[in-house]
């Protein structure tokens, strides 16, 4: 979780921004990983039980919960994202206007124990070898380490997610390849 942080400081921001970034995306659910199917791999692995009903056979079964992960759901379940570019930041905007801003100028970020009922999230993100690292810091107190690759010649964007939400004992590893949007 730190290792992006440590790169922060001691890289230059020589890395280039992606301008092909930039872009609303839509995702492919025939090469994307099923959300629920990996929660639920990672609360088997963490020896957590999962319960399964015959009558209950809803997709996005794991989306909701407190507001203060509303990020997991947005990064696991929303179909459209829109990314933008300002200065030294992007803005990644979900469903409902839901917008996460991820900045890449070496900032640091602290929350004192004062401020801890109005945390927000944060990202931190930096780009490596053509792609862009993201260490996220859900209000939980849970983390998720992101690559954004762009592949097929830019027609398409793949995510990578390294997910440990503050009230898990495993990871989540999940998998969203989307589709440009004309």
């Amino acid at each position: 979780m730190l290792l992006l942080a440590t790169l922060l400081a001691v890289s230059p921001l020589h890395a280039q921004a992606d301008p092909a970034l930039v872009g609303q995306w839509r995702i492919n659910t025939k090469l994307s990983d099923d959300t629920d199917d990996q929660v639920e791999k990672g609360l088997k692995a963490s020896g957590e039980k999962v319960e399964h009903s015959w009558f209950d056979r809803r997709k996005d079964k794991y989306r909701g919960g407190p507001a203060e992960q509303e990020l997991y759901d947005r990064l696991s379940y929303d179909p459209v994202l829109t990314i933008t570019r300002q200065d030294s930041s992007y803005q990644f905007e979900y469903a409902d206007n839901f917008l996460t801003t991820i900045y890449t100028d070496n900032r640091n970020h602290s929350v004192s124990l004062n401020a801890l009922d109005e945390a927000e999230d944060f990202q931190l993100g930096i780009w490596e070898n053509g792609h862009f690292q993201v260490e996220m810091h859900p209000r939980d107190g849970g983390y998720v380490n992101a690559t954004y690759s762009l592949v097929e010649g830019g027609k398409r964007l793949q995510a990578s997610f390294v997910i440990k939400p503050g009230s898990f004992m495993g990871e989540i590893k999940l998998k969203r390849i989307y589709d440009r949007q004309k």
